[in-house]
């Protein structure tokens, strides 16, 4: 190197200068234009508003002393198996089928075979073509029949004795519990200025969702109603609100047991949830009767959660459309998860995926549980009242990939369709690049992604708005 030549500048130099000479300018390098970000905001990234995750939750320590005294006042031979076979039952239990679509698969079922008998007829010898055709149809019944019930489920109610209520209090306690404070927190988080004192729980059993409201909103809620149709779940959930004491205690006041649902149609309900009941119900014209009285019932959020298989979907998706199609005209509109009232866009692929989230909890200190588990589950918050205009922030519906200077985010868009966008710190700005990062399965995206670029390296758009409406 020359004597008295200095060496060049490079890029990365230049712009720490710059920024440390001439802070919020503009610094063109090259013909590159930066643009000054906005991170001298006073909420940090990992804390932006679209965050509704949760780290792993734990029981109320009050709650989980009374289980566990529960537990061991009433001991049960194999608890670990009978928990286990419970949760599996549970999970894997699909919808009952209904007679139009059971009519269906019998004709086509019959449909399939009698054509497979047409073609096997052309080789056999006169005297098989001569049996007559109620033997024929006789046969054909009892083939469309065995072939039912190979491939049709049977679906069985559960009645939850003294028994079965302690397995479940072993077994889905703690999910339960992960589950329904996820959805009430993000409701408190997004609408902070909503402090129900009025709240109907129907069907969680255990008071599940007494205990996640009282974490969420405290003494603001005054009076707690317990739906359920079964007498030992009752004395099961109220000894839990009671702490395992014979006297009221600070977190049974105001809470109330009930085996129907309130008949007066004037009683309504700040916040209404069903936690896991739907699927309880054997029809679909049964869950159509709970919800509509449900939703009479509810004066400001219904929560409803279910498991995050397909059939749980399909039971959320049937609600959602019996409340936003009510008498032709919808009395309310999508909370959460949608940002959007049209149809869910994870049901109109080739293959239709169920719309789920997850939530690690600490389960009960059991020697077979491990320290965290995650529940997967899906719900839908459905809010009275028109939706504010100027849309909703994009929901992240898989799991974010972090890669090295890019990002990879699957969102649910307020257009009602699915987006894989590539958010890099250049392209898409620090800011927005930043929260994508932060963001975890379920959380919102506050950014606009009209310079967002997608998986193939284009401009994609799918209108949202960069503020909370």
């Amino acid at each position: 190197m020359a004597a008295g030549v200095r060496p060049a500048v490079g890029l990365r130099s230049l712009a720490v200068l710059s920024r440390r000479l001439c802070p919020g300018e503009v610094l063109i390098a090259l013909g590159h234009q930066h643009r000054p970000s906005s991170s001298a905001s006073a909420t940090p990234h990992r804390r932006h508003p679209g965050i509704s995750a949760l780290g792993a939750l734990r029981l109320p320590e009050a709650l989980r002393q009374a289980a566990q005294l529960r537990l061991d006042a009433n001991p049960i031979n194999c608890l670990e198996e009978n928990a286990r076979d419970l949760t599996n039952f549970l999970w894997s239990r699909q919808r009952a089928v209904e007679d139009v679509e059971l009519r269906a698969r019998a004709r086509g079922l019959a449909k399939k075979f009698q054509e497979d008998t047409e073609c096997d007829e052309i080789d056999q010898d006169s005297r098989e073509l001569q049996a007559g055709e109620e033997e024929r149809q006789e046969r054909l019944r009892h083939q469309v029949l065995a072939e039912l019930r190979r491939t049709i489920p049977r679906w069985k109610a559960v009645s939850y004795d003294a028994r079965l209520s302690h397995v479940y209090l072993a077994a889905r306690l703690d999910g339960g519990y992960a589950a329904v404070t996820r959805v009430l927190h993000e409701i408190k988080k997004r609408v902070p200025e909503f402090e129900p004192s009025t709240l109907l729980d129907f069907g969680s059993g255990t008071g599940t969702v007494a205990w996640a409201g009282r974490r969420a909103w405290g003494a603001s809620l005054r009076e707690i109603v317990c739906v359920d149709t079964s007498p030992p779940m009752h004395q099961l959930a109220g000894f839990l609100m009671r702490g395992g004491s014979d006297v009221e205690t600070e977190h049974s006041r105001g809470v109330y047991f009930r085996h129907f649902l309130p008949v007066s149609p004037k009683v309504k309900f700040d916040l209404v949830v069903s936690a896991y009941s739907l699927s309880e119900l054997p029809t679909c014209a049964d869950r159509c009767r709970v919800l509509e009285t449900l939703w009479r019932k509810t004066q400001g959020f219904l929560v409803l959660i279910e498991n995050g298989t397909r059939d749980g979907h399909q039971i959320l998706m049937e609600a959602r459309n019996l409340v936003l199609t009510a008498d032709g005209e919808p009395f309310g509109h999508v909370f959460a998860p949608c940002s959007h009232d049209l149809a869910c866009p994870k049901l109109a692929g080739s293959v239709p995926q169920p719309c789920n989230f997850s939530q690690a909890y600490h389960p009960l200190p059991f020697s077979w549980n491990p320290g965290v588990k995650r529940e997967l589950f899906s719900y839908l918050v459905l809010r009275r009242g028109a939706r504010m205009e100027g849309g909703d922030w994009p929901r992240v519906i898989r799991p974010v990939l972090c890669r090295p200077r890019h990002v990879h985010t699957h969102l649910c868009c307020p257009d009602g369709t699915l987006q894989h966008l590539v958010l890099t710190s250049r392209k898409s700005g620090r800011d927005r690049y930043r929260w994508a990062r932060n963001c975890s399965w379920g959380d919102r995206l506050p950014t606009p992604s009209s310079e967002v670029t997608a998986a193939d390296g284009s401009q994609v758009a799918s209108g949202v708005s960069g503020t909370e409406p």
